[in-house]
């Protein structure tokens, strides 16, 4: 077995860890490949040039894999997949007292609550959950009780 063959598996290991982490997220084939082809070409190493050489290659292995941990760290590669935005949207709450919706006021589904959606009552729009069946999305509403977060409703 050619040293050249392990060298290209030691590659083409790093290539697939290099493309599980920056491109597609998540444990997929390309880093379970990378980890088979890092494993195949040290027991290839092992086994057919025996264990100086084997030993070698996995010092150097380890070596290049922190250089490349290391290189892409000062490079700013996460730097460049980091989300940046904060969010800063907030839950319309809705109390009793307030009055912009009391019980009995009628309203307009913008989604279908199933049970929970949007609705349109007084001209805002609120976060609702139907009391006893899915409703359709523009179906005629009338709010049942009102909670600090969402609105009860039930069809018209």
């Amino acid at each position: 077995m050619s040293l050249g063959l392990i060298i290209f598996l030691i590659v083409l290991g790093i290539l697939l860890f290099l493309l599980e982490f920056l491109v597609v997220p998540g444990i997929t084939v390309a880093g379970i490949g990378g980890a088979i082809s890092i494993v195949a070409a040290l027991v290839l190493a092992f086994y057919y040039h025996g264990p100086k050489t084997g030993v070698a290659v996995l010092i150097g292995t380890t070596v290049i894999i922190i250089l490349t941990i290391v290189l892409m760290l000062k490079a700013g590669t996460w730097e460049k997949l980091m989300l940046k935005r904060s969010i800063d949207s907030k839950v319309d709450m809705v109390h009793k007292d307030e009055g912009r919706v009391n019980e009995g006021d009628a309203g307009q589904t913008v989604t279908r609550l199933n049970p929970m959606g949007k609705v349109v009552v007084n001209g805002e729009y609120y976060e609702a959950k139907s009391m006893d069946r899915l409703i359709d999305q523009g179906k005629e509403i009338v709010v049942v009780k009102v909670e600090i977060n969402k609105l009860i409703v039930k069809l018209k």
